[in-house]
């Protein structure tokens, strides 16, 4: 059974090759893999609004019911990060995400010209990402695999996201209380994650839009106060961590615009009861902003949505990675909440080399607010 199953990861990996050269992501030499945006991008518009499930206002996001898959859109993700500390006082950052990717829209039973025949008939792909980040050291790995009930998926009670051996596992319906685990060949963490704080839900009640004409949106809440302990274990030594997490939920059936390049995400820490969100989408022309949101969260539940014309994200500082310029410091300024702050990467050099690259790492913040966070640059 298992070199069955190995055999059909194997021949999963070309047909994952093959949506990837299909969905944009090495479509000219200039533009290679480098815009995780690619595959997340604009499509056809009739496919868009007549197969895929389109977001809309006024859709109530529900706990723990949207804790799981969307198959019918397009795309999703459940995503981590944590700033941690470990038994000598280093500061290091994990990440791990879970990503679902609908390679064709879902068939309606009339549509469908036979029932399923075997496990392996899903539309749904899973990719996941795993890192761990310290001053001096950045390590990532990915896997991929067809949604399989061996192999991936999502599970409701008790609440389970997994690929293979990655496995977010929760003892009850809802994300908490968790672990969550995953080992590489470099590097591996085994994560106690709590929380017992309300929900955030991003835009207008979970409704994030994406550009400024409103064009496109997805589906989009967080948990930003997340308490985490465990271990690492980074080149064979392992260490003890406790620190903060925050994860996302977002999905939607087009994440950005033709005219959208990628994005700058940012989730800071600014006390331990205040945490901020601030994301820009740029100009595939220009590189410059064409779009912009920020929310200020409260442990309590309360949050306050930040007009775009209030955020000013500069880049003050850049890293060249493989040829390619990365911007590491950024001055964050909100005046109408009297936010004013530099964030700086822990490890410039924190890209992830898989097979949709981009910029993943945890940053430090000084200014008005000290804290730690995590930053996401796409599209360079």
């Amino acid at each position: 059974m298992e070199l069955g199953l190995k055999s059909k990861r194997i021949k999963m990996s070309a047909v994952l090759l093959s949506l990837l050269f299909l969905w944009g992501c090495e479509k000219t030499e200039q533009k290679s893999a480098q815009n995780m945006g690619s595959i997340l991008g604009a499509i056809n518009k009739k496919e868009q609004h007549e197969q895929f499930t389109p977001v809309t206002k006024g859709v109530e996001i529900t706990f723990p019911t949207d804790h799981q898959a969307h198959p019918s859109f397009r795309h999703e993700w459940w995503y981590l990060t944590a700033n941690l500390m470990d038994e000598n006082g280093n500061a290091l950052g994990v990440q791990w995400t879970q990503f679902r990717f609908a390679a064709a829209p879902q068939k309606t039973d009339k549509q469908a010209k036979q029932p399923k025949q075997t496990p392996w008939q899903s539309q749904q792909i899973y990719m996941a990402h795993s890192a761990i980040t310290t001053k001096d050291k950045h390590y990532a790995d990915e896997k991929w695999s067809r949604e399989q009930a061996e192999l991936a998926g999502i599970s409701a009670s008790p609440f389970r996201v997994y690929l293979d051996d990655w496995q977010w596992t929760s003892s009850t319906d809802d994300l908490f209380p968790a672990t969550l685990n995953a080992n590489s060949d470099q590097f591996g963490y085994s994560l106690t994650l709590t929380s017992d704080a309300p929900y955030q839900k991003q835009g207008e009640q979970g409704y994030s839009t994406k550009s400024s004409d409103g064009k496109v949106a997805s589906y989009y809440y967080s948990q930003p106060f997340i308490d985490v302990s465990g271990k690492i274990t980074i080149d064979g030594v392992t260490h003890q961590v406790s620190g903060k997490g925050w994860i996302d939920r977002e999905w939607s059936s087009q994440f950005l615009l033709d005219s959208q390049q990628g994005w700058d995400w940012f989730a800071l820490r600014l006390d331990n009861e205040t945490s901020l969100v601030v994301f820009q989408l740029r100009n595939a022309t220009t590189g410059k902003a064409s779009y912009s949101h920020a929310r200020l969260m409260q442990q309590e539940g309360l949050g306050i949505a930040i007009s775009q014309q209030d955020i000013s994200l500069t880049a003050v500082k850049q890293t060249e990675i493989d040829g390619r310029d990365y911007p590491i410091a950024w001055q964050v300024s909100i005046p109408t909440q009297q936010i004013e702050v530099t964030v700086t990467a822990l490890n410039p050099k924190a890209k992830m080399p898989l097979s949709v690259p981009y910029w993943e790492g945890p940053i430090l913040i000084e200014g008005t607010h000290s804290g730690t966070g995590y930053m996401e640059l796409t599209g360079y």
